[in-house]
């Protein structure tokens, strides 16, 4: 089994593929005015679809909801079925750096913990021109909440995202892509632990007696535990920030 296989196995039955909460998911809409039952919002990298549930749950859009694993997007539409939500709610299979939709389709584009799979500034700019003009993008992104901190955790997010950086230069990015910075804050403990750790770490025995401790399964479940311990020493350094954006050019 690849790596690729190991992420979608360990994670396909839980709420959410990254940090995040309702709350985080909802603070970013108050930002964003007259979402109606017209307003279109492409929700991508959505995994199985916390955010895309609490998005059709708190709004009257529609939304095109698009990732790549196929064992997601059949998650995602059983969770739309069972909220009577799945007249609103459209899932694509498609890769987030080949995207085929009309230019100047959607009036809001929303990521949670995805971007980074093409990097910040890529992503920003290929999805800029599905923005309708002065149409609005949500993102978390892995963000330093500081400007110096321990070499520790510097080397090791830097190893594992190079795009790491502060807030500063997050929405400096955001600005030379086109858009106007409109808010920001950085995901809280819940996020990290409650939503996304937790449920990982307590299936994570089965999941190797399920694969009868085979090695490769057994270096992906510590890398996890690293990651999350990691987190436990190191959060007031780190966190992923939400920013929201207004397309002006």
């Amino acid at each position: 089994m690849d790596l690729l296989e190991l992420i979608i196995e360990y994670h396909k039955d839980n709420a959410r593929q990254g940090p995040g909460s309702d709350e985080a998911t909802l603070k970013p809409l108050s930002y964003i005015p007259s979402l109606n039952n017209q307003t279109k919002i492409l929700d991508i990298g959505c995994g199985t679809g916390g955010q895309t549930i609490t998005l059709a749950k708190n709004t009257a859009a529609h939304i095109t909801a698009v990732d790549m694993p196929s064992q997601f997007l059949d998650k995602l539409m059983q969770r739309a079925k069972e909220d009577s939500l799945i007249d609103r709610i459209t899932a694509k299979e498609m890769l987030m750096d080949n995207l085929s939709f009309e230019e100047g389709s959607f009036d809001v584009i929303w990521s949670e913990g995805a971007i980074y799979n093409i990097g910040f500034e890529k992503g920003l700019t290929l999805w800029k021109k599905y923005l309708k003009n002065d149409g609005y993008i949500a993102v978390s992104e892995i963000s330093w909440l500081t400007d110096t901190r321990p070499e520790e955790i510097e080397e090791y997010w830097v190893n594992a995202y190079s795009e790491i950086d502060t807030i500063e230069a997050k929405l400096s990015v955001i600005e030379k892509c086109g858009y106007m910075p409109v808010a920001h804050f950085a995901l809280d403990d819940k996020c990290w632990i409650d939503n996304y750790y937790q449920p990982l770490l307590e299936n994570a025995e089965a999941f190797l007696r399920k694969y009868d401790y085979a090695p490769e399964v057994r270096e992906f479940i510590d890398a996890g535990k690293e990651e999350a311990e990691l987190y436990n020493r190191f959060k007031d350094y780190y966190s992923y920030v939400f920013y929201v954006g207004k397309k002006i050019r």
